[in-house]
């Protein structure tokens, strides 16, 4: 009962991230798992078979409000699904002393992407019709995401979300529908994965993954009024920046880097962590001060939390 209250705040705590961000369940749940002394597959297969209940509801909702492009879907969610039963039959057939570091530095990757993405990013201009991108380009994109996912417990939507964004091809809350509902995919496919992997291991990780999936649920609301009051820029920041320093302290000690190297490292994360955040919470307070007089179309472009203007 214990464990299964302790995984059940873990999951409040990814949802909440997730409900903010449009990203990160995975990489912020496993991060915590690992942290709380779960093995490395265990923790991933444990998120993902609880993403396969999650991502289903998200993509009903999104459905529901007509967010979804399926021709998106299919092109991106196929190869994902591929990306994913090998990245997790990968880290399956590792052992828990090869897959700790292996996963850490992926997730050092993946949270150094988040960091420098919600600190440092640039105004997109964003269509309002559909899709344009070609299987060409989503295929390759879903396969990578799916085995980053699947091999480092998080990192689906900081891959493809991010990069359709950046394409400006497709309104912003068609590709967070797009990618949510095919990550439904992803993650049963991570699932068989481990399950063949890991067998009467995967079966034994029930109390992580209903716990994970009751946090979810719970958060959910908590998470839609959470992004009504702070800066997805700030939020962002700050969740990339703990699981930089949380895993880094993984490779310093597998390395077996001692004091003083192991404490200038650490010491230049922070440094720089705490920049970032700096930087972006000046940037998430500066529309409050901008001019009445201002062109509405340069406030919607300098302001973090606005769509961008489609002409």
């Amino acid at each position: 009962m214990r464990s299964l209250l302790i995984f059940t705040l873990v999951g409040v705590g990814a949802q909440l991230v997730d409900g903010a961000l449009g990203m990160a369940f995975g990489v912020t749940a496993t991060t915590l798992l690992v942290l709380s002394n779960v093995g490395a597959a265990q923790a991933s297969a444990a998120v993902h078979l609880a993403e396969v209940g999650t991502t289903f509801a998200s993509g009903l909702s999104h459905w529901k409000f007509k967010n979804i492009d399926w021709a998106i879907v299919g092109k991106l969610g196929a190869p994902g699904a591929v990306g994913a039963f090998l990245g997790a039959t990968v880290l399956s057939s590792l052992s828990t002393e090869h897959a700790a570091p292996l996963m850490a530095a992926i997730l050092v990757a993946i949270g150094t992407y988040v960091l420098l993405r919600f600190s440092l990013r640039t105004p997109l201009t964003i269509g309002t019709r559909g899709s344009s991108h070609s299987a060409k380009f989503l295929a390759p994109l879903g396969l990578f995401g799916g085995f980053i996912d699947a091999s480092g417990g998080g990192g689906w939507g900081p891959v493809t979300t991010s990069t359709l964004l950046s394409q400006g091809k497709t309104a912003p809350r068609t590709v967070i529908g797009s990618v949510s509902a095919s990550e439904f995919l992803v993650a049963v496919s991570a699932s068989l994965g481990f399950l063949v992997g890991l067998r009467e291991e995967f079966l034994q990780n029930w109390p992580v993954v209903v716990g994970l999936m009751v946090g979810g649920v719970i958060a959910a609301p908590l998470a839609a009024w959470l992004v009504s009051r702070i800066s997805p820029a700030l939020l962002g920041t700050a969740v990339g920046g703990v699981i930089v320093l949380t895993n880094s302290q993984k490779l310093v000690h597998f390395f077996d880097i001692h004091w003083p190297w192991s404490t200038a490292i650490y010491l230049l994360i922070v440094v720089a962590w705490v920049s970032l955040v700096v930087h972006a919470w000046r940037v998430s307070r500066a529309p409050r001060f901008a001019p009445a007089t201002a062109d509405p179309v340069d406030a919607a472009q300098t302001d973090p939390e606005s769509e961008p203007v489609a002409r």
